[in-house]
């Protein structure tokens, strides 16, 4: 793996939301990273994978170099802060409940059924339950 600062694979994600490929581009940058030990750091590698996942090239690059999406990436960043998150995989379900770490797969089974049957199957909103940013 090729550890380093991955904001701007967070800014990448930003992008994908915005152009409606979000989950293609989170699954994109997970694959080069976890099984592939590609760099998430590097420009050209985020602009490669980001066109894969069907991100404009082009425009994938720009937004790199001119900042953009770095207000949504920070505002993330004080959300975590807020929720009192410090490492990761931290799950946050409907806001109401959250798992920290990587846990058995009954575990995070449990807590998705306990949200839903108080939450959406209970009758709360279902629209509340779409998550607001797009945090990995």
């Amino acid at each position: 793996m090729q550890l380093g600062n991955t904001f701007d694979a967070h800014r990448v994600l930003h992008a994908g939301r915005a152009a409606g490929v979000q989950p293609a581009v989170k699954e994109r940058l997970l694959r080069a990273y976890f099984t592939e030990g590609r760099a998430l750091t590097d420009a050209d590698t985020l602009v490669e994978l980001a066109a894969e996942a069907g991100l404009d090239a082009a425009e994938t690059r720009a937004a790199l170099a001119d900042g953009s999406y770095a207000a949504d990436v920070r505002g993330d960043e004080r959300e975590a802060q807020e929720l009192g998150i410090t490492g990761v995989p931290f799950f946050v379900l409907h806001r109401r409940y959250a798992v920290s770490g990587a846990q058995p797969a009954d575990l995070m089974l449990q807590a998705l059924e306990q949200t839903w049957a108080e939450t959406i199957a209970g009758g709360a909103d279902a629209e509340a339950a779409q998550p607001e940013r797009g945090a990995v």
